[in-house]
């Protein structure tokens, strides 16, 4: 019997045509843009991979100028599967059931497979952890995601694994009816020291990467209050979020003026107050390699029980390590 290829893996056919006079000086990535039902950056990205070729011989310019007479061939290679693949993964588990998993996710784990981060994600940690249990959440056997930390922020994390578990934790999120807050070393103390940052958060006007304080962006408010301080240097705040805007805690303490120690995007220059520590201490917080944020409690009530739940998790060995330096005494 001879082998079946299946049809969703198989590669297509090579995209091909022979280059008119009248296209003759036209772009190689705007030609084949349309064809196939690929898109222009599409195209481009394929040319650049080495999927192109002028009369057999390979091209990687997607700007190249078409030739009148040459044959152009672009080869298109079967999709990659969407659904991430399990990938065993050490977790600190905190609690779990049928319906869902409580963790405490360390700084540097991606939560949802993304460009530039394909696998090695919390997703493809649940799948190899709890692959079996999971239910299927939209048609899929995945793992619900109901909130994110960024890639850098370590801390507690709530993980649906049915579809009903998903859809109440999602209401519940979006309905601000829990309580999480996070731990944060910012640069100076704050003024007063416990308050509230009620300011809209949207992307950044000139670079769509970054968020920032937008007089048309969404709602956001934040509250503070600060734990300790090292004088006018350095503090620990405790943030309490009331909505849930894309890097709000960060953006809210850069906002006014206390930006988080070791934040690769909202610190954008050496702070004043670093002169005011002593030379190790201040060498430690420049030096630090993320931002200084820990989501160190949640509590919520079951989504199916509606039993009350609070998870908790210590400040993490490199912050803790912040927090020593600040603390020993500069030797005479």
């Amino acid at each position: 019997m001879s082998a079946r290829t299946d049809p969703s893996t198989a590669p297509a056919e090579p995209l091909s045509f022979t280059a008119t006079a009248e296209q003759a000086g036209e772009r190689l990535d705007r030609a084949f843009a349309g064809m196939g039902g690929l898109s222009r950056s599409r195209v481009k990205a394929l040319v650049e991979a080495g999927h192109a070729a002028r009369d057999g011989t390979p091209t990687t310019d997607p700007s190249e100028s078409l030739r009148s007479g040459a044959r152009y061939t672009l080869s298109v290679p079967p999709p990659e599967p969407a659904t991430p693949l399990p990938q065993a993964m050490d977790l600190t588990i905190l609690y779990e059931d049928r319906d869902l998993i409580v963790l405490d996710k360390p700084a540097g784990l991606v939560v949802h497979p993304a460009p530039g981060h394909q696998d090695g994600t919390l997703v493809n940690a649940i799948l190899a952890h709890a692959g079996e249990d999971l239910s299927g959440i939209g048609g899929e056997k995945r793992p619900g995601i109901v909130h994110r930390l960024d890639k850098e922020t370590s801390g507690v994390m709530v993980v649906a694994k049915t579809e009903a578990a998903h859809q109440a934790l999602s209401t519940a999120f979006a309905e601000r009816d829990l309580d999480r807050s996070y731990l944060a070393l910012a640069w100076g103390t704050p003024s007063p020291v416990s308050g509230s940052v009620e300011a809209p958060v949207g992307r950044h006007p000139a670079d769509r990467k970054r968020m920032a304080v937008v007089p048309r962006g969404k709602h956001a408010l934040t509250h503070y209050a600060t734990e300790r301080a090292w004088g006018a240097a350095c503090s620990l705040l405790r943030c309490r979020l009331a909505t849930g805007r894309t890097h709000q805690i960060r953006v809210h303490m850069a906002h006014i003026g206390h930006p988080l120690v070791g934040d690769p995007v909202y610190l954008r220059r050496t702070p004043g107050s670093a002169k005011l520590l002593p030379p190790a201490a201040r060498d430690a917080l420049l030096s630090f390699p993320r931002q200084a944020l820990h989501a160190q409690s949640l509590g919520f009530n079951h989504p199916i029980t509606g039993r009350p739940l609070s998870f908790s998790t210590p400040i993490p060995p490199d912050m803790a390590a912040l927090i020593t330096a600040l603390d020993t005494p500069e030797s005479p």
